[in-house]
């Protein structure tokens, strides 16, 4: 994750990076230094796990009040749909995962240079929007009833398309997800010197508060690194064996 010091994601609650203002004042607020950081951290990565999917929430490409698209009316199943020329492409290098159960993206990229769409939705997610994704030979799998398990959705990644490390680049909706089913191992976090502030403008974790009686998740610093002009690159591994006590 990348974020200013006060760790918000973006500059507004329903300004999307993908749009060409929100997205040019997101980008001056980084210094030189930022692309030297996220260049070590791209290959830090590459060279522990060899990221074989990135995870996004359809949140990254419309704002959290559009619904679903209005398509024409079409039945198929539930099942997954996994169309051989695309899983089986020896050009295939990574997956480019969105999580989008209520079918609000209409996709004019499919990937390239060897990323490739994948679509994670649900049983709730309108037979329209997977027959518009079968039309477009976009790949997805079904995972959940009422909403995608995340935790569903990874293991049938591992298992239908041998996913072995994935990399989340969302927003703090799914991220915070992520965190409530304890599915984080690491963060790594880029901090550029900006503050942004604002109620409900996302941070690096949303969603759901603790629930009374639920632990934080404690993290273990594993590395620190900064840049003369401000930037800050940090990595955390979730220290499992070693939660936060619950004061008396």
């Amino acid at each position: 994750m990348t974020a200013s010091v006060d760790g918000r994601v973006t500059v507004g609650r329903d300004r999307l990076l993908l749009s060409e203002e929100a997205g040019k004042l997101w980008h001056s607020l980084w210094p030189e230094g930022f692309m030297t950081m996220n260049g070590a951290r791209t290959a830090l990565l590459e060279e522990l796990y060899a990221p074989t999917a990135i995870l996004e929430g359809s949140g990254t490409f419309v704002i959290a009040d559009t619904g679903p698209l209005e398509l024409p009316e079409a039945t198929t199943s539930y099942d997954d749909f996994l169309p051989d020329d695309v899983v089986n492409d020896p050009r295939h290098r990574k997956w480019f995962t969105v999580v989008d159960s209520r079918g609000r993206v209409l996709w004019t990229e499919k990937g390239g240079g060897g990323i490739d769409l994948l679509v994670l939705t649900s049983r709730a997610t309108p037979t329209a929007y997977l027959a518009y994704l079968q039309r477009e030979n976009i790949p997805y799998l079904v995972a959940g009833e009422d909403h995608v398990d995340l935790e569903l959705a990874l293991r049938r990644m591992r298992e239908r398309l041998g996913v072995t490390c994935v990399v989340s680049e969302a927003g703090g909706g799914l991220n915070g997800a992520l965190l409530r089913e304890d599915l984080v191992d690491e963060l790594h976090l880029i901090l550029f010197p900006a503050a942004i502030g604002g109620a409900g403008v996302p941070t690096v974790f949303d969603g759901p508060e603790l629930v009374p009686g639920a632990l934080p998740t404690k993290l273990r610093l594993v590395s620190s690194s900064t840049t003369a002009d401000g930037v800050v690159s940090l990595r955390y591994e979730v220290a499992r064996s070693a939660r936060y006590a619950v004061a008396g």
